[in-house]
């Protein structure tokens, strides 16, 4: 199956970390039958443009990743886009699909399952669990909210948080962000409460092996990437 990872940026300049933390970590697995692509947008495309481009990628599977500032854009592609390719499947994850996934599912019956959560664990372990061709395999999933074949939305237990050293790094080479702002993650979580950020929701606050920062921010320094 072919699986598309479609990161939707507010401007060209900036880049989609989760999408390429995504496809590293599931690559990685090297599951049989999977491909796993990436692309990446703007809120500034014509949302007929991006409908072409993914009508011509042909995937089976299509994974948006949702943030304050695309998820007004997302939901109206996702409306096109099941109009265009009735038989894609459409998933979402990212900080605005997972807050309320299910009143997201109910204003978007288009949308299979989203991610809640942490993505990399999930996404490779859905991957897999398409290789068997049922919803049945989706049952036991945790960190996903699933619309069963008979409509009834499920939602699973949440995925246990990962320890960062278990992702692998995200950039292969730098092919395609060349003049573009390039994210690092060393760490997740935060210690504070502020009202307004979905970061005070989980106060667990996790780091990368610093061993692994400087070897991974040695990267860059070598290929002069002018800002990360």
């Amino acid at each position: 199956m072919r699986f598309l990872l479609c990161g939707i940026n507010a401007k060209y300049i900036h880049s989609n970390l989760a999408i390429f933390s995504l496809k590293a970590y599931a690559d990685r697995k090297k599951i049989p039958g999977a491909e796993i692509i990436l692309k990446e947008y703007t809120i500034n495309n014509y949302v007929e443009d991006i409908l072409q481009d993914l009508y011509e990628t042909k995937a089976d599977v299509v994974i948006f990743s949702c943030y304050i500032w695309n998820i007004v854009y997302v939901k109206e592609l996702i409306h096109d886009l099941k109009k265009v390719l009735p038989q894609v499947r459409i998933w979402m994850g990212g900080p605005e699909a997972s807050y309320d996934a299910v009143h997201l599912m109910d204003e978007l019956p288009e949308v299979e399952l989203i991610m809640q959560g942490e993505g990399e664990e999930t996404f490779t372990r859905l991957v897999e669990a398409c290789e068997c061709g049922t919803e049945v395999c989706f049952s036991e999933l945790p960190g996903i909210v699933l619309r069963r074949s008979d409509g009834i939305i499920e939602v699973h237990r949440p995925a246990p948080l990962m320890n960062l050293d278990d992702i692998p790094f995200s950039y292969g080479d730098l092919s395609g962000l060349e003049h573009r702002i390039i994210y690092y993650e060393s760490s997740r979580g935060c210690p504070f409460s502020c009202s307004y950020c979905l970061s005070s929701i989980d106060k667990k606050v996790r780091f990368r092996s610093l061993s692994l920062v400087t070897k991974e921010l040695q990267f860059f320094l070598d290929r002069r990437v002018p800002q990360v």
